[in-house]
C-alpha cells in the first residue's frame, strides 16, 4: 500500500476585505463563478497520519470549516498578527471543548504577544467557563510538529517581518512584499510554491503584484505556483487563469493539492 499523500486545502484565498467586497459591483464581485468567491486567506494541511494543521485563522474561520466539512484542528501556524489572520481564533472553541484540551499555536514571539493582547480572557488566571484554551509556542527555526517538520520562511510584509511555512516540497507564503535572498535559497525548485498576489498592476507597498510573481516564478522555478490572498482587482478567475504561464494558477476556496 502506498503511503497517503499530505494535502493542502485552501480554506480562503481572498484579501483582508474578502471577495466580493461590500458595496462593490465590479465583474469579479458580481460573478456567478464560485471560484470568484473568496474568504479571507487560510489553509489547512492534512498530514500523512491524518492530523490537521491550520495556517492562519481569520474572521471567516467558522464558515470555512462548515463549508468545507472540516471538523478537527490539531495545531495552528500563524503567519502574522493582522486581524484577517488571527481574529478567528476564538471560533476554535467548539474543537477545544470537544477534545477537552488546549490547541497549540505556533508563531513569532511578537505575534504571540499580540494574541494574548487580543484574547486576554483565554489567558486569564481565573478563566470564564466558556473561554478558549491556547498553548502558545514561539518559533524561529525548523521545528517538529505532530508527524511533520516545519520550516519557517522569513519574509517582509512592507516593514513587518512575517513568516511563511515550508512543509516537504511545498511552501505557503502570504502577505509578502519581498523575500530576502537567504530565504529564497530555501524555495528553489519546489513542487508547490504558494504566494500572495493582490492585483495585476500598480505596485503595492505590502503585497506582491502579478509582475513580481511572474519574475519569482522565473527565478525560483517551482513545478507549480499557486496564487492566494487575491483581491477583486486581479480579475475574473476564468479570464485571468488563461493569461498565466502553464505552471501558474489562481488558487480558489476549497482547492486541494496533494504533495
Amino acid at each position: 500500500m502506498q503511503p497517503q499523500k499530505m494535502k493542502l486545502k485552501f480554506l480562503g484565498t481572498g484579501t483582508s476585505q474578502g471577495v466580493p467586497v461590500i458595496g462593490c459591483h465590479c465583474a469579479v464581485c458580481t460573478s456567478g463563478d464560485r471560484k470568484d468567491k473568496r474568504f479571507r486567506s487560510s489553509a489547512l494541511i492534512t498530514t500523512d497520519a491524518g492530523k490537521k494543521i491550520l495556517i492562519d485563522c481569520g474572521p471567516d474561520f467558522r464558515m470555512q470549516m462548515l463549508e468545507q466539512h472540516e471538523e478537527e484542528i490539531d495545531a495552528v501556524l500563524i503567519t502574522h498578527e493582522h486581524n484577517d489572520h488571527v481574529i478567528g481564533l476564538d471560533d476554535l472553541r467548539p474543537l477545544i471543548f470537544k477534545n477537552q484540551q488546549a490547541i497549540p499555536i505556533y508563531s513569532m514571539k511578537r505575534v504571540a504577544t499580540e494574541i494574548v493582547a487580543r484574547f486576554p480572557y483565554a489567558f486569564a488566571d481565573e478563566k470564564y467557563p466558556g473561554a478558549p484554551s491556547f498553548e502558545l509556542h514561539e518559533i524561529d527555526e525548523v521545528f517538529p510538529l505532530l508527524d511533520v517538520e516545519i520550516r519557517p520562511i522569513h519574509v517582509m510584509h512592507f516593514h513587518l517581518p512575517i513568516l511563511g511555512y515550508q512543509i516537504k516540497s511545498l511552501a505557503y507564503i502570504t502577505d509578502a512584499s519581498s523575500i530576502p535572498d537567504t530565504e529564497k535559497e530555501k524555495l528553489y525548485g519546489l513542487d508547490y510554491l504558494i504566494l500572495n498576489c493582490i492585483r495585476k498592476e500598480n505596485p503595492h507597498p505590502a503585497h506582491f503584484i502579478l509582475p513580481q510573481i511572474l519574475e519569482l516564478n522565473r527565478e525560483l522555478q517551482p513545478k507549480h505556483l499557486y496564487l492566494t490572498h487575491i483581491s477583486h482587482h486581479l480579475g475574473v478567475h476564468a479570464e485571468t487563469e488563461k493569461e498565466l504561464p502553464a505552471n501558474v494558477h489562481l488558487a480558489y476556496d476549497g482547492l486541494e493539492i496533494g504533495f
